[in-house]
This record gives structure tokens, C-alpha cells and sequence, in this order.
């Protein structure tokens, strides 16, 4: 039997584990943090996740969706709160569409636990120092015990996120590529908890959305009444920033005019600001994903986005899906399995790193937007007419298994075409038209 070794078990190498445990392979996995499930802080990191269709599929094909199913809330659009405090509902889809709100932190430990009752060995506390990428040898340091340890497997598989270290160790082979960019914003973890009896406070099946031109704040609901509230603020800008906002007094005169409708919602605001820091957020790429078919980058660690577009997790989670085909094809000959899934995955990944920064400008700015409201209803009617023509990007991306490169490529040609559509004379009034109809029939 051959043993495999995932280093890092975050979302990506716990489902992983899995996927190859269910294919009879021996599997350990190796995580840098102590076992969290028996208490501690999970790294600062319990942003909410949007699980949608692409991560669905690899918890189905997993044999997962019931036990994770208890612990997700649907969201069936955005609740666009202005700043005057009215309310605006936008759906994500069709009727029965939505994306599902669950803790990342809940979502991990509960994999971890589902791969543990599939036979997976678990080892904490466990800091990957380096690697022998020629002989397959890992080699970490115990810290719990302060003991040194070489691991050697078969394969080696690297889901230890964006600051991999096994990629580190690939960074130094000749003709890998590899970039880092952190975005100008960052975020702060924020909550609005649950009322007196453990209601919500707010609509509970929609992502709540605060937009203010060049920044946002969001929350999403926790099955116990609360919610998760994320704000993206720029570290630094001539107005509000992170930079200017270093006292509580300052931080709540910001909050007070900004979004004036949340802060009775919000009693924990000022000891949040305090105890909770300000985060950053960075995108990575590499090129290729495996050395040979001894060790092969999934998720982070090989496609760190920012997490706009809710895709994240759902792209990591996709890596196995789209791992576990290539297996079926190949037959499980390593030599071709690691490189054709390289290959195959690389452009996708690209392509939702662009499309997370393009959805940043719509939530923050666009979804307040008159004219982009207007392109909306025109997309969605024409979409509901003409299924067969026309899938709004945001469903591609959300609600289909569509390749992210071509979800990408099929957005910008419909860009174009709504750019055309919206200067005709009147749009505001003939937009439901059978003329504005045809017209689209034309252009496409």
C-alpha cells in the first residue's frame, strides 16, 4: 500500500485525505497548529465561508453533504444595506439557488473528524522545516515535544496554504515561478450576536452587504442567531483607513457614520476593534503545481485569491474533485496524473483570482450603482427567456461547474455586449422590451 503524506490540515488537505483514503492509500497528514478542536484560537482566521456548487459537488463526491449540510445556512442573495439604513434585495439566482454561510472553523473540524473515523492519522503540532524534494522526505520539528522528525512517503501532498512550506522548498528549482501580491486592503473581524432568545437580528438567509464606494463591510449568519461581520477597510487612504483609526473613540465615530444602521445591532464593537487585528490579504501563483510525480501543490499552495468572490474553499475543494477524475483517467499512474492536473488547473486558477478582485469593485461599489442594477434586471430577464444563450457570469462562477477560464472568457464577451445595450436611447424604460431583446439576440 502506498503512503501519502499531506502536509496541512486545513479544508483542502482534510478532504483530500478523504478522497485518497477512500481509494484504500494509507494517509497521514501533517498540521503546524495544535488540534484546535480541544480548545484555542482557530489562527485568527473564523471569516465565514460561502460553500456553493463547485464545493458541494467535492463534499458529495466524498460521501460528505449530510454531515456538513447540519452546520451550513443558505443565502439567497445580497441585503444591501445604504447608508440611510434602507434595505435592498438582491437574489444570487433562481428561485432555488443560494450559497451556504458556514464557519470555517466548524467546516474544518468537522472534516477532520470525518477523516479520522476513515482511518486518517492526524499528527499536530507538526512544523514542515524542510524537504528533500529528490527522496520524498519531509522533515518537521515536534513542537509540542521539541523533537525532530523525517517523514519519507510515497507521494507528498502540499495543502499547507498560502505560505506553504513545501512550496518554499520548490521555489528554489529551476524554471518554478512563483508571485506574491497583497491587495491594499485588509479586514477586521467584526459580530453582531444573536438577540435575547437566540434570534436573528437581521434577514438569516441572505449576505448582508454594507458598499461604500472603496470599501465594505459584510456579514453572514452563524446558525446560533449571530452574525459574522467582515469589514474591508485600505490600510491607508486620505479618508477612512486602518492607518487613521487607532482609538476606540475613532473607531466608533467611523462606524457612526458610516453605518449608522448596524451599530445598535453591534454591543461587543469596541472590544472587537480592540482584540481583533487588522488582517491582510494576499494572492499567490506558481508554476507548475508537482516536481515530477513525487509532490504535488493543491489549494492555497498553489492558488492563494482574495476572497471576493466567496471561491476560495470552493476552488480548493474543486482541486480534488478535478484530482480524483484525473486519477479515474490515468489509472493511477502518478507520471502522468500530477502534471496533467498541473496543467489542466492552472488557468482556472488564474482566471478566479481575477475574477475575486473584479467582484471586490462590484460589492464595495457596483451593487449600489443605479446603472448596474439596471444591467441586472436586463441580464437576468434575458437570461430566464434565453437559458440557452445566456448564463450571468456570477452563476457560471456560483451555480455551475463551468471552468473558471471560460466562465472568465464568456463574462468579458457579455460585458461588451450589456456596454452596447446599456447606451441605447431609454434604456430605463424599454429595458423589459422586446427591441432591447432583440438587440441582445443580435449582438451575441
Amino acid at each position: 500500500m502506498e503512503k501519502f503524506s499531506i502536509v496541512g490540515a486545513g479544508l483542502v488537505g482534510s478532504l483530500l485525505s478523504i478522497y485518497l483514503t477512500k481509494r484504500g492509500c494509507k494517509v497521514e497528514m501533517y498540521e503546524r497548529r495544535p488540534d484546535l478542536r480541544k480548545g484555542g484560537n482557530y489562527g485568527g482566521r473564523s471569516i465565514n465561508l460561502a460553500l456553493s456548487d463547485r464545493g458541494w459537488k467535492a463534499l458529495k463526491d466524498a460521501g460528505l453533504t449530510e454531515e456538513i449540510s447540519k452546520i451550513a445556512i443558505p443565502m439567497k442573495g445580497r441585503m444591501v444595506h445604504d447608508i440611510q439604513g434602507n434595505l435592498s434585495f438582491h437574489a444570487y439566482g433562481k428561485e432555488n439557488q443560494a450559497i451556504y454561510s458556514v464557519s470555517r472553523a466548524d467546516l474544518n473540524y468537522k472534516l477532520m473528524d470525518l477523516a479520522e473515523e476513515k482511518g486518517v492519522k492526524i499528527h499536530f503540532d507538526h512544523r514542515c522545516d524542510d524537504v528533500d524534494l529528490n527522496n520524498n522526505v519531509l522533515h518537521f520539528k515536534d513542537t509540542k515535544n521539541n523533537l525532530s522528525k523525517e517523514v519519507k512517503a510515497d507521494k507528498i501532498f502540499s495543502a499547507d496554504g498560502a505560505f506553504s512550506a513545501v512550496r518554499y522548498k520548490m521555489q528554489f528549482l529551476n524554471r518554478f515561478d512563483y508571485s506574491q501580491e497583497y491587495i491594499h486592503h485588509g479586514y477586521k473581524e467584526l459580530c453582531i450576536p444573536a438577540g435575547e432568545n437566540g434570534e436573528f437580528l437581521m434577514d438569516k438567509n441572505s449576505l448582508h452587504i454594507w458598499p461604500r464606494g472603496y470599501f465594505m463591510m459584510i456579514a453572514l449568519p452563524n446558525p446560533d442567531g449571530s452574525f459574522t461581520c467582515t469589514l474591508f477597510l485600505p490600510f491607508e487612504h486620505e479618508e477612512w483607513s486602518f492607518e487613521k483609526l487607532k482609538t476606540k473613540e475613532e473607531f466608533a465615530a467611523f462606524f457612526n457614520a458610516v453605518f449608522p444602521d448596524a451599530v445598535p445591532l453591534m454591543p461587543t464593537l469596541l472590544e472587537d476593534f480592540e482584540q481583533n487585528p487588522n488582517a491582510s490579504l494576499v494572492m499567490t501563483k506558481c508554476e507548475p503545481w508537482n516536481y515530477e510525480d513525487k509532490i504535488l501543490l493543491l489549494g492555497d499552495a498553489a492558488h492563494a485569491i482574495v476572497p471576493f468572490y466567496g471561491q476560495g474553499m470552493n476552488c480548493g475543494f474543486e482541486d480534488c474533485t478535478v484530482l480524483d477524475q484525473v486519477i479515474d483517467k490515468h489509472n493511477g499512474d502518478w507520471k502522468k496524473i500530477f502534471p496533467e492536473f498541473a496543467k489542466e488547473r492552472k488557468p482556472d486558477a488564474d482566471a478566479i483570482c481575477e475574477l475575486a478582485l473584479r467582484n471586490f469593485i462590484e460589492m464595495r461599489d457596483l451593487v449600489a450603482d443605479a446603472k448596474f442594477i439596471l444591467r441586472k434586471k436586463i441580464e437576468n430577464k434575458f437570461a430566464s427567456k434565453h437559458p440557452d444563450k445566456w448564463m450571468p457570469l456570477y452563476s457560471m462562477v456560483t451555480f455551475s461547474h463551468i471552468p473558471y477560464s471560460k466562465a472568465l472568457a464568456e463574462g468579458i464577451r457579455q460585458d461588451k455586449i450589456m456596454e452596447q445595450i446599456l447606451q441605447l436611447p431609454n434604456i430605463e424604460n424599454i429595458w423589459d422590451s422586446e427591441f432591447v431583446e432583440s438587440e441582445i439576440l443580435k449582438l451575441i
